[in-house]
């Protein structure tokens, strides 16, 4: 299939979640045979931390201007199969449009943030990216979260098949390393700074650090505010290049999972840095959310922490076997369920359904 996607990032992960997703299924679909266009806009911060500016399975088309690219995308789309608008494309309602009248056999949108999304819709009717009334404009509509919120953007919306298209990881970066010095710790997490986030880390992490000063704790992600008092045993990371995402995993004791509320309130929207983490056989704490039970089972691959003391029990108790037995039931699980090619697979599946029904369509006509 020749396919067309409009994205948020592919060349560079700094500051969000959604390159890592686009590398991951990209290279895939490219390893299933399949011709990819990615388009992304050009802006200021990831021009200046592209990670992966040239990936090798897939074109990259990175424009400044939408009304520039516009020619570009209708000839790509001419000749495409499927096209992919993705969550938080800066241009998206137009691009939305311009997919809508273009002459793809499949059209689709790809939310990798699916409680923000339907939320902006019911109480504004539009994001920056999609407006209620374009979701039926879209064969399908692919979802980072699961469970009943599907039904609510068919029933809601008027999407004609809303279905999960969860994150994945590509087991040949995402894998266990042996540990590196500079990232041995008891307790990491990575993750961009966010106000909803940042009272679990507060209560997990930053108090638990505190708890225990003789113990190494490690926060790498960017934006975090300078008022932010870390302990002087959490050693803190800006940016770290997604080549280091797996040892920095495989070189942690434990590792620890927070959930945007929005997400939290959603149920059923596990985020890839929790695959990433999984494939890498980390002994994840997380944040406890509904629909969580579909990916992991609790006290046997993750482990679910309420308090700071929970935590602190959690790292002076258990012992070295222990983290290995639950870091490898989680790396046996996601091995199974949540590669990057089995998550191709999936999307293969719908698409071709929605190729067959419109060539049939055609046919009738």
């Amino acid at each position: 299939m020749n396919i067309v996607i409009l994205g948020l990032s592919i060349t560079s992960a700094w500051g969000n979640g959604h390159a890592t997703t686009f590398r991951a299924l990209c290279q895939a679909l490219y390893e299933r045979g399949h011709s990819i266009v990615f388009f992304e806009k050009n802006v200021e911060w990831y021009e200046h931390n592209r990670d992966l500016p040239d990936p090798p399975y897939c074109k990259v088309r990175v424009f400044e201007s939408w009304q520039d690219i516009i020619p570009a995308v209708r000839r790509a789309l001419a000749e495409a199969d499927v096209a992919v608008l993705g969550s938080y494309f800066p241009d998206g309602i137009a691009a939305a449009e311009l997919i809508a009248n273009s002459s793809v056999p499949v059209k689709a949108f790809y939310d990798i943030d699916t409680p923000i999304t339907v939320a902006k819709l019911r109480s504004e009717g539009a994001t920056e990216y999609l407006r209620s009334d374009q979701v039926p404009l879209f064969d399908v509509y692919f979802s980072f979260t699961g469970g009943p919120i599907l039904q609510q953007i068919e029933e809601e919306f008027g999407s004609p098949m809303a279905v999960p298209l969860y994150c994945s990881f590509d087991p040949q970066r995402y894998h266990r390393f042996d540990k590196e010095a500079r990232f041995e710790c008891d307790l990491s997490y990575m993750g961009t700074y966010a106000v909803d986030r940042q009272p679990k880390i507060d209560v997990l992490l930053r108090e638990t650090a505190q708890k225990l000063p003789g113990r190494k704790f490690l926060v790498a992600g960017s934006q975090y505010p300078d008022a932010i008092d870390w302990p002087k045993n959490v050693e803190r990371i800006v940016h770290l290049n997604p080549q280091f995402h797996a040892q920095f995993y495989s070189s942690s004791r434990m590792t620890l999972n927070v959930t945007r509320r929005d997400m939290v309130m959603a149920g059923y929207s596990p985020s890839v840095r929790l695959f990433e983490a999984a494939a890498c056989g980390a002994c994840i704490l997380s944040d406890n959310w509904a629909g969580l039970e579909q990916f992991f089972v609790a006290g046997k691959e993750i482990l679910l922490p309420q308090s700071s003391e929970e935590v602190v029990a959690y790292v002076t108790g258990t012992d070295e076997s222990e983290l290995r037995r639950i870091g490898d039931a989680a790396q046996t699980r996601v091995m199974a369920e949540h590669t990057s090619s089995r998550r191709a697979q999936q999307l293969e599946g719908i698409v071709r359904s929605g190729l067959k029904q419109a060539r049939g369509m055609r046919i009738a006509i």
